[in-house]
């Protein structure tokens, strides 16, 4: 009887010691999810892109990444600074007509379609480095 008791409980401390296993390798997966989240707010924008300036985005084969989007957004903020409602942000080799008040890119255009464009209804141009 003693030695099937001394059995159960060490088939319970193995049992408690895996589960144990599994709550520090959850623990760790929580610190990371949690660094990965923060991160990403860290280096996430509030600009949003409308539907239109997406089509044109992916007709027009353009490319925006995390840093190209912190760029944009703080030419937007300089802009606001200055009382500006409706911007044209010139990027690289692209151009952006935005509304600053809603921190939105309306539409967007590579070098070949803004060459022969009359850019209307704005009242401040931006040119980012």
């Amino acid at each position: 009887m003693n030695s099937r008791i001394n059995s159960n409980y060490l088939k319970r401390l193995n049992q408690l010691s895996n589960n144990k296993n599994i709550e520090r390798k959850n623990v760790n997966n929580n610190k990371n999810d949690f660094k990965n989240i923060l991160n990403e707010k860290i280096n996430k924008t509030n600009v949003k892109i409308s539907a239109h300036a997406q089509r044109r985005l992916n007709q027009r084969n353009m490319k925006l990444n995390n840093d190209d989007m912190l760029k944009l957004e703080k030419a937007m903020d300089k802009a606001k600074k200055k009382g500006a409602r409706e911007s044209l942000l010139l990027y690289k080799d692209m151009a952006f007509i935005t509304s600053i008040k809603n921190k939105t890119i309306i539409t967007a255009m590579d070098k070949e379609s803004s060459k022969s464009d009359v850019f209307t209804n704005i009242d401040s141009a931006v040119i980012i480095d």
